[in-house]
């Protein structure tokens, strides 16, 4: 599945419900409480601050104060206030289960003037079968309309349980019996979903007589996924009209019809008409009608309904800074007040000068009239006088908006990537018209000789910690060489090949990639890496492992295995760098469609003695996160299948290579109790192996008999293994189940 939801959507009173942590106030005034240990996780980079709720360890004491400064009791550590009231917006923002158990509140906050879509009944049908997919754009109630289906669908229980977005639902599965309806947020690409994974889940739902509602954002390609793989109609979230949410929710919140009508009375006229455009989603609504409600007779009335709404303040944002831009006071306090709404105007007015004299120049647009010496000490004085300026420096300069203007570029929609071990969003800038970039670059490239030079600096001194920026650099890099002749540029990448910064490197393998798509080009590239892969530096010959993982390998697998071959020279000390980046290209190569080819080498490498083989072994079992490949094989008995189970036999019997081998068969083992094909292949692997019990294969066996996962492929197999090993009996064949038929045989 290409994306999910990691964050969830801006907050709102109703209509969507955002799945966030606790709400977390300003900072309290330092000079009026003492403020404690609180830890910043360096590597998470999430605030851990000292909330009520997570240092809750037994009674707890809530005080209901507006405004209020309490103190009960004797005090021990740290103290901490929230300040709630005045930036908050009406009603504050809710907590709502992220995961965990929903609360009854959350679940009735959700009833409460609840205007049903067109799309609900339909979605209610479908929810019989046990899982819907519900899509949409944020703040159109997906999440208030999910419980709201989850409520009706289970005959009004209010025992929902929250799923947190990384929940891998290929192993999950309900563990609270009396839970009848489950809410996902959002799934997240390391954890794909299939057709068998779906049906498993549609199964053990059965059994508990629960459904499931999975909410994800309304994405053409995730959609387009889920009707093609997941054989799945998802349901798109299409808010009721405006005018339908705002009667809804105003007759929820004010009950009486005569009150209703006399807040109207009191608005300006035609306001709620020109309030209430079809564009507005459900959570603008809400708000709207928190604000008409929450009006009453002593309140500052509805005449300035409009300049309160939170959802007409993003349009007025950039006027607000256009009338400051020459005023760096008006800059301070406006973002000083930003961040300490709410406070006392004492300690905004503090907080802005301290934000000014932090700036150093930066809030200022123009620089002041230089006279005679000055920016000089005085000790030179200037002939003429300099009038004001533009500051270079000034930090509101160009906005965002203006410069993609002026580019003809846009910000893309929010996109989840994955990282190592973890996920992120971000929202790429593309060029409107395709290929505008290389056109650019292409042009100054060769107009401008002095910028290629500039240009060429710039990318070689890419941070090293930033090794996203490698591929793109050095597609760049790659396309100069043919703008600016080859000979001289590929020597420049000689000098990145040998860099000491692995990022560099990295940049190096990606331009000669680029640059061997010219057919004149590609016979010079092959020269030079093929040169570096039986020389002496260790720099060098990791640049040729980074270089057969990109599509110049991908295209030439033949060559990119001879070279990965002379590259590698063991993994102690330099060389490990040279080591990982093989193994690496070795996957990469695997993935992209050349298994015949890779295998093939891998194995004939292994008969050997020479680093090779060790290269061979040490990699192998990195291949078998990619299983199909193999399961084919052992399904057809195809031309490797002897060789790809020697191979597993002889990894399980190397200390150190037990674990990778292990923790990858165990991985299929889960994956394949879903799947009848899968099944059959793990079982026809298993059963040969249980025909040599050495040391590997035993604690493999054991650590299947012991995996505390319910449903295991080959699980029997392993353990009619083992019972005849204790018995002493003679090794015997152990049949794989037929397909359809599954075995568990247990003590």
């Amino acid at each position: 599945m290409s994306a999910g939801e990691r964050s969830p959507d801006a907050a709102e009173s109703a209509g969507e419900s955002r799945l966030d942590e606790e709400p977390k106030g300003p900072a309290a005034p330092r000079d009026e409480i003492g403020l404690g240990g609180e830890d910043l996780d360096d590597f998470d980079d999430d605030f851990d601050g000292p909330s009520p709720a997570r240092r809750s360890r037994g009674r707890r004491y809530v005080i209901w104060a507006p405004g209020g400064n309490i103190n009960a009791g004797s005090v021990h550590g740290d103290q901490h206030v929230e300040n709630v009231g005045g930036a908050a917006g009406p009603g504050g923002r809710r907590v709502e289960a992220h995961e965990g158990p929903i609360s009854a509140l959350e679940v009735l906050n959700a009833q409460a003037g609840f205007a049903e879509p067109e799309w609900f009944s339909p979605a209610l049908a479908e929810l019989d079968t046990g899982v819907l997919f519900v899509v949409g754009e944020p703040g159109t109630g997906r999440r208030t309309a999910a419980l709201n289906l989850l409520h009706r669908h289970t005959g009004g229980s209010m025992d929902l349980r929250a799923l947190d977005s990384d929940v891998d639902l290929s192993s999950w599965r309900p563990t609270h019996a009396g839970a009848r309806g489950y809410l996902v947020y959002g799934l997240l690409p390391e954890h794909p979903l299939g057709p068998a994974v779906i049906a498993n889940l549609r199964r053990l739902l059965g059994d508990a007589d629960a459904r499931m509602v999975i909410v994800l954002p309304d994405e053409p390609d995730l959609v387009r996924s889920l009707s093609r793989d997941l054989h799945v109609s998802p349901v798109r979230c299409e808010p009721p009209p405006p005018r339908a949410v705002f009667h809804s929710r105003f007759a929820s919140a004010v009950p009486s019809a005569a009150e209703r009508d006399r807040l109207l009375a009191r608005l300006e006229p035609g306001l709620l008409d020109e309030l209430l455009t079809p564009e507005l989603v459900p959570a603008q609504v809400a708000e709207l009608v928190a604000a008409v409600s929450g009006a009453g007779d002593d309140g500052p009335g509805l005449t300035g309904l409009r300049d309160r709404l939170s959802f007409l303040a993003e349009d007025e944002a950039p006027d607000l800074i256009k009338r400051l831009r020459d005023d760096p006071d008006g800059l301070a306090f406006l973002l000083a007040t930003c961040v300490f709404e709410g406070l006392d105007h004492r300690i905004v007015s503090e907080e802005a000068e301290r934000l000014l004299v932090l700036a150093d120049g930066r809030l200022d647009s123009v620089l002041p009239e230089r006279g005679d010496g000055d920016g000089d000490g005085g000790r030179c004085p200037s002939p003429r006088r300099d009038g004001p300026r533009p500051n270079p420096r000034f930090v509101f300069r160009r906005s965002l908006d203006d410069l993609l203007w002026r580019v003809r570029a846009q910000c893309a929609p929010k996109e989840v990537r994955a990282g190592s071990g973890y996920t992120y969003a971000v929202e790429p800038v593309r060029f409107t018209r395709h290929r505008q970039g290389e056109s650019v670059l292409r042009h100054v490239w060769r107009q401008y000789g002095q910028l290629s030079g500039l240009l060429t600096d710039w990318m070689d001194n890419v941070p090293a910690h930033e090794r996203e920026l490698a591929e793109p650099v050095g597609r760049v890099m790659g396309m100069a060489v043919g703008w600016g002749g080859g000979r001289r540029a590929l020597r420049h990448l000689g000098k990145l090949a040998g860099s000491e910064h692995p990022t560099s490197r990295r940049i190096a393998a990606y331009a000669l990639g680029m640059a061997a798509e010219d057919p004149v080009l590609a016979s010079e590239v092959k020269h030079h890496l093929s040169a570096w892969s039986r020389g002496a530096n260790w720099r060098r010959r990791s640049t040729v492992g980074y270089a057969c993982g990109t599509q110049f390998g991908a295209s030439r697998p033949d060559l990119a295995m001879r070279l990965l071959r002379h590259a590698y020279r063991g993994r102690e000390g330099d060389e490990y760098a040279v080591a990982t980046a093989a193994r690496r290209a070795v996957r990469e190569l695997f993935a992209a469609g050349s298994q015949p080819t890779v295998f093939r080498s891998l194995a004939g490498w292994a008969d050997g003695e020479g680093p090779e083989a060790e290269l061979s072994l040490w990699a192998f079992p990195h291949l078998l996160w990619e299983p199909s490949w193999f399961q084919e094989q052992l399904l057809t008995v195809g031309e490797f299948t002897e060789r790809f189970i020697e191979l597993v036999r002889r990894t399980l019997n190397d200390d150190g290579l037990f674990e990778a081998t292990r923790n990858s068969l165990i991985s299929w083992c889960r994956t394949a109790a879903w799947d009848e094909q899968q099944r059959a292949a793990v079982e026809t692997l298993l059963s040969a192996l249980a025909q040599d019990m050495r040391h590997g294969v035993l604690r493999l066996f054991v650590e299947m008999d012991r995996d505390d996962t319910p449903e295991l492929a080959g699980r029997h197999i392993a353990r009619h293994a083992l019972d005849a090993w204790r018995k002493g009996e003679p090794r015997q064949s152990t049949p794989a189940s037929a397909p359809g038929e599954h075995h568990e045989h247990r003590h």
